[in-house]
């Protein structure tokens, strides 16, 4: 019987980033990461993407999905204070796992997309930060403010009565490391699901993607290891939560 392998660098730094966010996710009682939020049932609309396809089904051809959309503010600031926006939607299909994206506030620009920017107000451009491989292609996706939608404010509080005027809107976008935004499909907030929900809910980033695509980078690697530790702190699972959300 051959002996077992012995971990490698990257290993024990994987094994220590991960007892390190559990550790910091059990002091906070919460969330390592963007703690504080508001979930809502939610649709998201694809269309297809404008150009050349990206080779990501989901994104190129157009359906309809039952979602499960979460804001949140990730230090966080108290009220309408400028944070670091979140946006996370867990996209249900009728097989398979979930498609879990998240993106954080950044700027539009090419060089900015790769940063998260805290600012007010939580309509504008959220990047997924790091990037993803399609085949040969490097991808980034976003949510990007609709101009037709109904405004989501400055606080958590505000995005909740955006939601019992209307049924606020973003609109999804697909780019290149230098190309511009191309957009296909829009994401919809309905009715906002209880705290005992919200506090259930737990993505994974890395993981729960759909066929053709994967993540990829330094952040990718980051994003994994946080996100695994702070949900084994909460006792979550990378499907926590967001299986009951309904059609908007």
């Amino acid at each position: 019987m051959p002996a077992p392998l012995s971990p490698t660098p990257a290993d024990r730094a994987a094994a220590a980033l991960t007892r390190a966010a559990a550790a910091l996710a059990r002091v906070r009682r919460a969330r390592l990461l963007h703690p504080a939020g508001r979930t809502f049932a939610g649709e998201v609309l694809v269309w297809g993407s404008s150009g050349p396809p990206t080779g990501v089904p989901l994104l190129d051809e157009p359906g309809r999905y039952r979602a499960t959309v979460r804001l949140s503010k990730g230090v966080p600031t108290p009220g309408a204070w400028p944070d670091v926006l979140g946006l996370a939607v867990r996209l249900h299909r009728p097989e398979g796992p979930p498609f879990d994206l998240l993106v954080s506030s950044s700027g539009a620009a090419p060089v900015l997309r790769n940063l998260p920017l805290p600012r007010r107000r939580f309509a504008g451009t959220y990047s997924t930060i790091m990037s993803y491989r399609a085949g040969r292609r490097r991808l980034w996706l976003a949510a990007l403010a609709d101009p037709e939608s109904v405004d989501l404010g400055r606080s958590l509080a505000e995005v909740t009565a955006a939601t019992r005027a209307d049924a606020p809107r973003l609109v999804l976008g697909v780019a290149s490391a230098v190309g511009p935004w191309r957009l296909f499909g829009q994401v919809s907030l309905g009715d906002q699901l209880s705290a005992q929900e919200d506090a259930a809910l737990a993505f994974d980033p890395v993981a729960n993607l759909p066929w053709g695509l994967r993540a990829v980078g330094p952040m990718a690697w980051l994003r994994e290891h946080t996100y695994r530790g702070s949900r084994s702190a909460r006792g979550a699972t990378a499907q926590s939560g967001g299986s009951i959300g309904v059609t908007v």
